[in-house]
């Protein structure tokens, strides 16, 4: 049986609870990054694949926020021309503030930033329950986020470092993973739910409401712990 007609079989109560323990799981913190190589002996092709792994790991497994404000993004309107239209302007936004940050031109606290990225989260996922379509603003909006959302990963390589024969090539790469590790998350999304079920009269009650709340609460959470227990 497909695991979207199991769901549907599922009265609303007993979905909640199979989405919720999926969901509440990506509110465990996550691992470091670890660089175990020595940087100098490596190629320029050798550091380009090592940061655009870097970059994919930030985002899948590792980047449990940027996942949830990425699944956020896609219920509202579950086709994928309008999410990779929100993604484009989320990468170029955070690609912006990355380089200026590992540049040296913006100096951004982390005692800030992350509260504000948890709080994008949250801001998208009330957004997708008092909504019925996507606004045209919504893009603006992303592009905003984006640019926090940049200077967060900006702390990630600040602790990895760059190498120096090749800074600009590693800055590239890991913004290229973290590009793909978004996609995939989008694909995944499309091939699990917004294939089978985007067309449908109950998207809106059975899937983007109860994700969006589920995902809000984290997001909620986070707020909370980074401000007050960081």
């Amino acid at each position: 049986m497909r695991p979207l007609a199991l769901l549907q079989g599922l009265s609303r109560p007993r979905r909640a609870v199979v989405a919720l323990p999926l969901l509440v799981l990506l509110a465990l913190p996550a691992a470091a990054h670890v660089l175990n190589t020595d940087l100098s002996k490596l190629s320029r092709t050798e550091i380009f694949w090592t940061y655009l792994q870097l970059g994919f790991t930030h985002i899948i497994p590792l980047g449990f926020d940027h996942i949830l404000f990425i699944i956020s993004l896609y219920i509202l309107e579950p086709r994928l021309k309008p999410v990779l239209l929100q993604a484009t302007a989320f990468t170029v936004a955070h690609s912006i503030t990355l380089g200026l940050a590992m540049y040296g031109f913006i100096q951004p606290p982390s005692s800030i930033i992350e509260p504000i990225i948890a709080l994008s989260i949250l801001f998208v996922a009330i957004e997708n329950i008092i909504t019925d379509r996507l606004n045209p603003w919504r893009v603006a909006i992303v592009f905003g986020f984006g640019l926090v959302h940049g200077m967060g990963f900006a702390s990630v390589l600040t602790g990895l470092g760059l190498p120096p024969k090749d800074y600009f090539g590693s800055l590239i790469s890991f913004n290229v993973g973290v590009e793909v590790g978004q996609v995939t998350v989008i694909l995944l999304c499309w091939a699990l739910v917004g294939r089978w079920a985007a067309n449908k009269s109950w998207y809106k009650q059975r899937v983007v409401i109860p994700v969006s709340v589920v995902i809000g609460l984290v997001a909620a959470y986070w707020t909370v712990e980074r401000v007050f227990f960081a």
